[in-house]
């Protein structure tokens, strides 16, 4: 008989779920058995996700226009016998791979890293004895004991449970652990509803249990999402595009000056072969060779800057990717919130108080309209929190400088809250050492515990749960004096869905003596006299960075919109917090929360006009999250999507940068995004973005600075042609003038601070070019400057009767200082170089300094001169190169400064 995998075993009782997978309740599999499954089936683990292999992705760094254009100058230059050239720009070329690709394997393997932190082990029954063994080698059949704490290994069917919670996020987005139940459910059953079932990957978060693994690897829940993940596409980023438009509009423009200089040249009777020389060495002017290596290294340094603040970029694009992003759409727990529950608020005696602090973190207090309050003046309040600690089966330990939740995060808040007024568990339960205890169930909905007194007097039983549940039991209620008062329901009742109303997750406190010679039952509770204790109130809390980066990128115009498993209710209390409600951050009022059944009735030509004025998307599945990443998209949107479960990865994938958390993140989130947060925090993305908007910055600069270089050199080719005159600059000079001061001067750019503006302005529109009108003005005008500047100064002097080879030197010295001015004022294309602060960039000071020791070099070292074919110049000369790049400077500044006063005046300041 062959084993069934693929049924839906929580529709079986499960008896039959044993028989399917030939296993044995108490024994297990023997030890032959499971190896012979292990064969069979193979490890317990996901399919691998294709990555390149070494050599594949070294070779694809070579994939970009740019390098393309590059490599046929470099075979033209080669063909023509100019070995040294064509031997420079491959130098170039495998420079930029090589940078590319450690920056990519560094990533990689920081990824690799956090996927061995979640490496567990798994404790079976095989041949009739527990042991622990990977997680890698449970088989379909095997016997699974889980306990709190436990990370589940495989789909199991659950066989036996004891008061057993699971922490299901992961898997199904919702942040409050599932109840599990030993029973059969009907066909049809939703798979968060499955209370029969435990999912690989999801976490143990109170009771135990046994279960009979019935699915492993990819045959498991996750394993189904991890196959759409394969239907999601990557998204090519805005950087890549625009570059390769870029790329596209420069080839055309630097094939057309080729094919002129060639035809004018031609026409005039100039021989074919020099011609094709000249056309050859504007092309080689023209294209900025600095380019490629300096966009790479910008984009590793923004990557080094985010990786300092936390976040792990596995591809460098997504650098600059994020910086234009126009949307982020996050899940909330963990990210916005702490994902540790929080007593906020407490009800007891008829008062009501208000709890201080954030998650497990000590220094909260117990306050009263602002004041501190002294609990043992409130005796009722003090009854309520011993309650609250000593019905717990949950403890908090210290782990690696923080601490770690052993059970059920909310009554991991009973024990805060309760140490916040000095009741801890060591003290309660020193006092009132526990004797028996009835776990939570379903019917009753309460859970309850016998304590012995420490010293003489009955045993007392402590009760909580559901406020109507114990409000049912009780018969009488604690005044804020510690006596007892008639019981009065309606009260407490509504005191209840007051705070349910507020979003708040409410307990029920309830205290009950019982004869000594009395066990703990249902029937002894319901026959006690059970005094009713009070109200505690919780939430898991935003985290306050969260909030105030959220702030910060709606300033920054970009959209928030909260992408959530939960209850609607819940989110949007959460999203109330944010401010996410009244608006969805791009301008439109949002209206504002949807639940996946709204998605599911939107059509496809409905949803994207719903999702933009939508904020907050509550009880959403995989597929609609996918969807709406999409439909986002086909607004033209920018998308940045978080996530951590398995059932965010296909969106991840999807989205223009996919952002996993790195803490509670699954393998499955992890390996589709594009950016890891090890911190698991919303604020880590918000500064994510202004470094994104910073690299982009520092690429548009670098490209401002460099083009009047490349465009410049071209048309001094050009000019001289139409002209019948000497070359004012030859290819070797142009090469020397294109590498030295794209390493020298322009690699400083990437260096440039962040402008204080960066997250005030709103986000680029993704349609716009690479390069605005104004920038491509500014280029064109320091172009015609410097060919102004070149052309005008070689043939000064060689009307004062210097050689070509000084008139050349002077030529290309004019190039390399109008570039080092103009540096300067590149370093913002806005403000002036005061504004920014001459000294705020040491790079550019060293780079300058450096550039004009190599410019003394090129002029004066002989064989400098004979490899450059240049020559010494006199001072008289350095003096008119100087005028011409301080002048060049001056024009610029000018040009900011009157833009400046234009926009003032266009926004009546």
């Amino acid at each position: 008989m062959g084993i069934e995998t693929d049924r839906n075993h929580h529709e079986l009782p499960a008896h039959e779920v044993l028989v399917l997978v030939e296993t044995d309740a108490h024994v297990g599999l023997d030890a032959g058995e499971a190896r012979d499954r292990l064969r069979r089936f193979g490890h317990n683990v996901l399919p691998p996700v294709h990555r390149r292999g070494p050599l594949l992705r070294f070779l694809l760094q070579f994939h970009n226009p740019l390098i393309y254009i590059l490599l046929v100058a470099a075979a033209a230059t080669l063909a023509l016998g100019e070995t040294v050239d064509a031997g420079v720009i491959l130098g170039v070329v495998l420079i930029n791979a090589v940078i590319g690709y450690v920056q990519e394997s560094r990533a990689e393997a920081a990824l690799d890293a956090l996927v061995a932190m979640t490496r567990t082990a798994a404790t079976v029954v095989r041949d009739g004895t527990t042991r622990r063994i990977s997680s890698d080698d449970v088989v379909p059949g095997d016997l699974v004991m889980l306990e709190a704490g436990d990370k589940v290994p495989a789909d199991l069917r659950l066989i036996e449970v004891e008061d057993l919670e699971v922490d299901e996020s992961a898997l199904t987005g919702e942040s409050v652990a599932a109840r599990k139940e030993q029973t059969v459910l009907p066909t049809g059953t939703v798979l968060g509803d499955r209370a029969n079932m435990a999912y690989s990957s999801t976490l143990v978060s109170r009771g135990r249990g046994r279960g009979v693994a019935v699915a492993t690897g990819a045959q498991t829940e996750i394993g189904t999402i991890h196959r759409l993940v394969g239907t999601a596409t990557d998204v090519e980023t805005p950087l890549t595009r625009k570059i390769a438009q870029f790329s596209k509009l420069l080839t055309v423009a630097i094939l057309a000056l080729a094919a002129v200089t060639f035809a004018i040249g031609f026409a005039r009777g100039e021989p074919a072969g020099e011609m094709l020389t000249a056309a050859v060495a504007l092309a080689v002017g023209a294209i900025p060779e600095g380019l490629p290596p300096v966009v790479t290294i910008t984009l590793a340094i923004g990557v080094s800057r985010m990786a300092r603040r936390h976040a792990i970029v596995r591809k460098l694009p997504a650098v600059e990717t994020l910086g234009g992003t126009t949307v982020i759409c996050t899940d909330k727990t963990g990210t916005l919130t702490r994902n540790e529950m929080t007593v906020r608020e407490l009800w007891a005696g008829g008062e009501a108080f208000q709890v201080t602090g954030d998650g497990y973190s000590p220094g909260g207090r117990l306050e009263r309209d602002g004041r501190r309050v002294d609990v043992a003046t409130v005796p009722a309040v003090r009854d309520c929190l011993v309650a609250g600690v000593a019905c717990n089966d949950t403890r908090i330990d210290d782990r690696d400088g923080g601490v770690e939740v052993v059970g059920d995060p909310t009554e991991a808040a009973l024990l805060v809250s309760g140490a916040h007024a000095d009741v801890d568990r060591e003290s309660v339960a020193e006092a009132l050492p526990r004797l028996d205890s009835l776990p939570f169930e379903s019917e009753t909905r309460y859970m309850a515990t016998l304590h012995e007194p420490d010293g003489s007097g009955p045993p007392v039983v402590y009760i909580k749960g559901a406020t109507e549940m114990i409000v049912g039991l009780a018969d009488a209620q604690l005044d804020a004096d510690g006596a007892q008062i008639d019981l009065d329901a309606g009260r407490i009742l509504a005191e209840a869905n007051a705070l349910a109303g507020r979003a708040l997750r409410v307990l029920a406190f309830a205290r009950a003596e019982l004869p000594k010679e009395a066990g703990l039952g249902h029937d002894h509770l319901r026959e006690a006299h059970v005094v009713f204790l009070g109200l505690q109130a919780m939430a898991d809390p935003p985290r306050s960075e969260a909030v105030s980066a959220v702030a910060a990128c709606r300033s920054a115009g970009i959209g928030v919109k909260m992408v959530t498993g939960d209850h609607v209710a819940t989110a949007r209390a959460i999203a109330d917090e944010f401010g996410l409600v009244e608006s969805a951050g791009d301008g439109q009022t949002a209206g504002a929360v949807m639940d996946g059944n709204d998605l599911a009735a939107c059509g496809d030509d409905d949803l994207p006009d719903a999702a933009e004025r939508a904020s907050v998307f509550a009880r959403v599945s995989p597929e609609q999250k996918l969807r709406l990443v999409r439909a986002l998209q086909s607004r033209g949107h920018v998308v940045a999507m978080t996530g951590d479960g398995v059932n965010d990865a296909p969106a991840l994938r999807q989205a223009d940068i996919g952002i996993a958390m790195g803490r509670s993140g699954t393998e499955v989130a992890k390996e589709a995004s594009d950016m890891v947060l090890t911190d698991d925090n919303f604020a880590t993305i918000e500064a994510a973005a202004e470094e994104g908007r910073g690299v982009f910055d520092n690429l548009t600069k670098f490209i401002v600075w460099a083009l009047p270089t490349s465009m410049g050199e071209g048309l001094v080719i050009l000019v001289a042609i139409i002209a019948g005159s000497t070359l004012p600059i030859l290819p070797v000079q142009v090469l020397w003038v294109n590498m030295t001061t794209a390493v020298a001067l322009g690699i400083a750019l990437a260096f440039e601070p962040r402008e204080s503006d960066v997250m005030l302005r709103p986000p680029r529109d993704p349609s716009m070019p690479l390069l605005t009108p104004t920038l491509v003005w500014r280029i064109a005008l320091v172009s015609f400057l410097m060919v102004l500047g070149a052309f005008g100064l070689f043939h000064l002097e060689l009307a004062n009767g210097a050689s070509d080879a000084a008139a050349r030197t002077v030529a290309v010295n004019v190039f390399v200082m109008i570039e080092l001015t103009y540096l300067f004022n590149c370093r913002s294309l806005e403000r002036s170089i005061v504004s920014v602060g001459v000294f705020s960039n040491r790079w550019v000071i060293a780079g300058s300094l450096a550039m004009i020791v190599l410019q003394v070099l090129f002029t004066y070292v002989p064989a400098m001169n004979t490899l450059f074919h240049t020559a010494p110049i006199n001072v008289g000369a350095w003096a008119r190169i100087a005028a011409v790049a301080v002048g060049v400077f001056a024009v610029v500044g000018t040009e900011k400064l009157l833009r400046r006063a234009r926009a003032r005046v266009a926004d009546g300041r």
